[in-house]
């Protein structure tokens, strides 16, 4: 397990980015602003998961409580594609401890703005 280091944009400048290859599960600390980009550098499509281990339910208005404790799937990511997560977007599902499942092989970038 390994945990996805975040690279700060605050600098100026060109800034070196740290990247971590992913193996069967990873961790990451969620703040707001970041944007975790995943490069599946695998031979074959994934479908990696993001989830915080304290997530539950979410009130969303004109709706019934929404249950986010599964985590958040991505849809399939076909080899060599590279996807962009704005983590803001998805806050709900990244409380407590965040793992990150399903994307052996693929390479994250945790940016922070």
């Amino acid at each position: 397990m390994a945990a996805i280091t975040a690279t700060s944009l605050l600098a100026a400048g060109a800034v070196a980015v740290t990247e971590t290859t992913l193996g069967a599960s990873d961790t990451f600390e969620y703040s707001s602003g970041a944007i975790l980009v995943l490069r599946n550098a695998s031979a074959g499509a994934l479908t990696p998961k993001i989830d915080g281990d304290g997530g539950s339910t979410v009130k969303v208005g004109g709706l019934p409580p929404v249950d986010v404790s599964a985590g958040y799937t991505l849809a399939s990511v076909a080899a060599g594609a590279v996807v962009a997560i704005r983590l803001d977007g998805i806050a709900e599902y990244l409380k407590g401890t965040i793992t990150v499942s399903g994307g052996d092989a693929m390479v994250a970038t945790l940016l922070q703005a």
